[in-house]
């Protein structure tokens, strides 16, 4: 039974989590932070010195405030965390703003967001983003790090994995571990991809064009001397 646990437990594991764990992990602060759409404060031990908002009052929420109009005043904190929330935000840019606005300057933005991955938390899933349109609506910040959250071989592991996850096969609930078995087949075959294209015709090289998601890292700039 416990080695049945174990088997469940490993195929129900989110792929995408691995990365973006270590990711937040690795930019983990004792500074003052706002953690936008916190839910249940998965990253809490991360961010001792959080607040910590969303939309709905729920345990663990110290604000509840819109992204798009945060009720903090210029340069508050040093830090802000914002996991998978910029797609289900109706007005993206306008979040954006806010956050650049509410951030000190040389303080940090640590960002998660989707790409190429199935509707979820519907409705309130609005947007899909590449990188270029990451780039834009970050413009006004300095040290965009922009990564691929999976190969495009792993994206694919994804995608069939949410099928196990969020859809129905044949009618028959077990079925559903065909798609997740199938899911952990798929990721070791990534290698096998040696080159990648912007385009059709294969003139523009390009990394990463089937992400599951990108994590982003960015600063406020500073100040000008005078």
């Amino acid at each position: 039974m416990a080695v049945f646990r174990r088997l469940r437990r490993a195929l129900f594991a989110k792929i995408t989590r691995v990365t973006l764990d270590r990711f937040v992990q690795e930019h983990a602060s004792t500074a003052r932070t706002l953690d936008i759409g916190a839910q249940t404060g998965p990253y809490a031990v991360c961010f001792p010195n959080r607040v910590a908002i969303d939309l709905t009052p729920r345990p663990g929420i110290h604000v509840v405030t819109d992204a798009q109009r945060l009720a903090f005043c210029d340069g508050s904190f040093e830090v802000i965390l914002c996991t998978e929330v910029l797609e289900h935000i109706p007005d993206p840019q306008s979040a954006i703003d806010e956050m650049f606005r509410v951030l000190a300057p040389g303080g940090r933005l640590v960002l998660t967001t989707r790409f190429l991955f199935p509707i979820h938390d519907a409705p309130h899933d609005y947007f899909r983003f590449t990188k270029y349109g990451l780039r834009h609506l970050l413009r006004r910040f300095d040290a965009l790090d922009v990564r691929e959250e999976t190969t495009s071989v792993g994206t694919l592991a994804v995608l069939v994995q949410r099928l196990g996850m969020q859809a129905e096969t044949l009618g028959w609930s077990p079925a559903r571990a065909i798609w997740l078995v199938l899911a952990q087949i798929l990721r070791p075959w990534s290698r096998l991809i040696s080159r990648e294209y912007g385009d059709s015709q294969r003139l523009r090289p390009e990394r990463g064009i089937m992400t599951s998601g990108y994590h982003v890292a960015c600063r406020k700039p500073l100040p000008l001397a005078q």
